[in-house]
């Protein structure tokens, strides 16, 4: 039996766009005659390939939407985001409609991708260049220790007073970066002694290996937890303030429920609350 389908399109708006159809493709669909219409070879064709068309529009209206709902969350290193992935993990499971990418970023760029607009968030270490352009939420500080060669005549020290340290030579972060780099070699903290560079990296391993080849370096307290070299010991520095911790934003951007659900269950995990 020949189902029949309403369309609620008037017959001669049915007829003007398959015209236009037939015009677009450059074939004749149907065959015309006064006892009515039949479809022609090249009509038989399109209407066999139609469902697969339709089930494949289905499927990108659907992957649309997932993409839509998605939220892109920037990072520097693990000792800033700590328990997110347990959120993370609360929320998926909560909103599985919900994507969530953590995306780690060197420190060429210290706002963790939001600089360049590639996330929608972002865990970051304060100061950093453009902050005063972003919604900042401070979270939590943590103490700022040393890396030094293993070899070093202070490796063995219980703590090391930062005015022990002013004439070694430091790795640094790029010139670009700012603040974040007169941080990390605290330039504001050495009573007006200069800084001597030794090396300039972006990248941990770099970071790392410039300290195991002679320099020393600042550095959160996490790093003996998340990052280790044969080569390289951390000790606690007397003398320099706290890394400051924060979840920034862009500003002016439309709030969405999930996203700042997701975003104040991370605040209230990293900052104890």
């Amino acid at each position: 039996m020949r189902r029949r389908l309403k369309l609620f399109v008037s017959q001669p708006a049915l007829t003007k766009q398959i015209r236009r159809l037939e015009n677009d493709l450059g074939v004749s669909l149907f065959a015309r005659s006064r006892s009515g219409m039949a479809l022609t070879e090249a009509g038989r064709e399109l209407t066999a390939r139609v469902p697969a068309l339709l089930d494949g529009w289905d499927e990108a209206v659907q992957a649309t939407g997932r993409a839509a709902r998605l939220l892109r969350l920037g990072f520097l290193d693990a000792g800033a985001v700590g328990a997110v992935h347990e959120v993370i993990a609360e929320f998926r499971h909560a909103r599985p409609e919900w994507r969530v990418e953590l995306r780690q970023f060197d420190w060429s760029d210290p706002s963790a991708g939001l600089a360049r607009g590639d996330v929608d968030a972002a865990v970051v270490r304060l100061p950093f260049p453009g902050q005063e352009g972003l919604n900042v939420r401070e979270l939590f500080v943590e103490e700022r220790g040393v890396l030094l060669p293993a070899r070093h005549p202070l490796a063995n020290s219980g703590t090391v007073e930062f005015r022990e340290l002013w004439d070694e030579p430091f790795v640094a972060a790029g010139a670009e970066t700012g603040a974040w780099r007169e941080h990390w070699l605290a330039a504001e903290e050495r009573e007006g002694h200069p800084v001597r560079v030794g090396a300039v990296t972006s990248r941990p391993d770099e970071w790392l290996g410039a300290v195991a080849a002679g320099c020393v370096a600042l550095a959160p307290a996490s790093t003996a937890r998340f990052h280790s070299h044969p080569d390289v010991v951390f000790r606690p520095v007397r003398g320099v303030s706290p890394s400051r911790v924060g979840l920034a934003r862009p500003k002016g951007r439309t709030r969405e429920a999930a996203p700042d659900e997701l975003l104040e269950a991370i605040a209230g995990r990293l900052s104890g609350s």
